[in-house]
């Protein structure tokens, strides 16, 4: 089976066959620059973070492109609100974003384009379009008309008429058509202003995009990257000026676009986690509840194009199903290419096999997780009934190779309790003379007073472990 990816565009899966053999250009639209981050934001970006590892797993080299959106009205209102520049202003939440992407464990981008470090591209767009007459001026403002080009609301799939209909749309008589969007506005007093052929003046929104990729990745590229709620009329945008500039060369192959995320606790409730909205998870609070790998194990349990409501308990259950995860994999052995049982040797290759199917279609992680969970069940059972550590290494050593796929670091968070190691191993130690004495009652004691401190026992086959609570 080969890969196949649900393109917007189109509404099917289709087969991946990327524009150049063996490479990917990859675009996620990134954040605005004006407040923090929330998990909505995450849910994006560790969707197509594990796209891209995914891609890279398979052989393909890939370039990932994603930006940052440095110059726009509510950035500009910050920025005179607080008298500070707008680079300011920006380099701040820059800055966080790339802390709380590391903490994430998401891969950097190759290139981190900035609107404002690609106006000289925006101006030769604008300039294009005016002369293949998509685009007019109008007292320094320059306009697409949408009318123009036959193909528009072909990623949205509605009629511009409909979109007219239903729109909220700010009256401005200059405009010739009232879809009309901006490319380039006339500056006003206190804005931040760049020269152009008319007049000092600052980039619309959707060029910018357009701009950043033609300057990153030339006129095509392979997969679009984004948020349902930019399709239209983001995106929208995007297509339309890129594909009447290029010459309607096909700007993206495939577009990919992820369900949003909500806070409450149904997730077909109209309250997608929103900035402007202020119901918001900021990232910083989420990993401060929460380890990173339990929140992309979360944010993976769902197929991307599933609307997801994000709770605290949910969150904790997946952190439960994640110490299934790390159980399994604890005190490995590395694979040394010794001899070892043919039968934990083929469980491992079946699973192989069951994660690349589910990944093939369309990026099912949550058929992947769950084809971890049945290998976590395999090495159990085969733990279980005696299986060495040398003989359980190639299946632990896939689980471990399948869920770095899916950015799953399954590293144990470090526990205040790692000083005490020494003291809780004796207490251990004497817990088991305890039981061999038969004298369960005070084994128990010792057990439920180091829970009371947060440190939990956990016994099995092959000894008592403990963890901090």
């Amino acid at each position: 089976m080969s890969l196949k990816i649900h393109n917007t565009l189109t509404r099917l899966k289709e087969d991946f066959i990327p524009n150049t053999p063996g490479r990917v250009a990859i675009y996620v639209c990134g954040p605005n620059l004006y407040d923090p981050c929330h998990v909505g934001h995450a849910f994006s970006y560790i969707i197509f973070d594990t796209v891209k590892r995914y891609l890279k797993w398979r052989g393909y080299q890939v370039r990932h492109v994603q930006n940052f959106t440095d110059i726009e009205d509510r950035i500009i209102a910050k920025a005179q609100k607080e008298n500070r520049s707008i680079q300011d202003i920006a380099q701040v939440y820059i800055d966080r974003f790339l802390a709380e992407m590391d903490a994430l464990n998401i891969e950097r981008a190759d290139a981190y384009p900035r609107a404002t470090g690609v106006i000289p591209q925006i101006i030769e767009i604008a300039q294009g379009l005016i002369a293949k007459g998509f685009a007019y001026e109008v007292n320094g403002d320059v306009y697409f008309r949408v009318r123009k080009d036959p193909d528009y609301g072909k990623l949205s799939h509605r009629a511009l008429d409909e979109m007219e209909a239903g729109a909220r749309i700010q009256v401005d008589e200059r405009k010739e058509d009232p879809m009309d969007f901006a490319l380039w506005k006339a500056s006003k007093p206190g804005e931040p202003a760049w020269d152009s052929p008319w007049g000092k003046g600052r980039p619309g929104w959707h060029i910018e995009c357009s701009a950043m990729n033609y300057a990153e990745h030339g006129a095509q590229i392979d997969i679009h990257g984004g948020g349902h709620d930019v399709i239209f009329p983001h995106h929208e945008n995007e297509i339309a000026q890129s594909e009447s500039f290029t010459g309607k060369k096909p700007f993206a192959k495939y577009w990919m676009h992820n369900a949003l995320l909500r806070l409450s606790g149904d997730a077909s409730a109209e309250d997608k986690m929103s900035r402007h909205v202020g119901n918001t998870l900021w990232i910083n609070d989420a990993l401060a509840r929460h380890h990173p790998d339990a929140i992309r194990l979360y944010l993976l349990s769902t197929h991307y194009r599933t609307p997801l409501a994000w709770t605290d308990a949910d969150v904790d259950s997946a952190a439960r199903g994640l110490e299934r995860l790390r159980a399994a994999v604890k005190d490995a052995l590395p694979l040394t290419g010794a001899a070892v049982d043919p039968k934990i040797a083929q469980l491992a290759n079946q699973a192989r096999e069951k994660f690349i199917e589910a990944m093939d279609d369309d990026f099912g992680t949550a058929q992947a997780i769950a084809g971890l969970y049945d290998l976590v069940r395999e090495i159990n059972r085969a733990r279980d009934e005696g299986a060495s550590a040398q003989a359980l290494a190639p299946a632990q050593a896939t689980l471990r190779e399948l869920a770095g796929i899916l950015g799953l670091t399954l590293k144990e968070t470090e526990s205040k309790a790692a000083p005490a190691a020494p003291f809780i191993e004796l207490l251990i130690q004497t817990r088991r003379d305890l039981r061999s004495a038969k004298q369960y009652a005070l084994a128990d004691k010792i057990r439920d007073d180091l829970l009371k401190l947060g440190v939990v026992l956990e016994d099995g086959p092959q000894g008592t472990t403990w963890k901090a609570g």
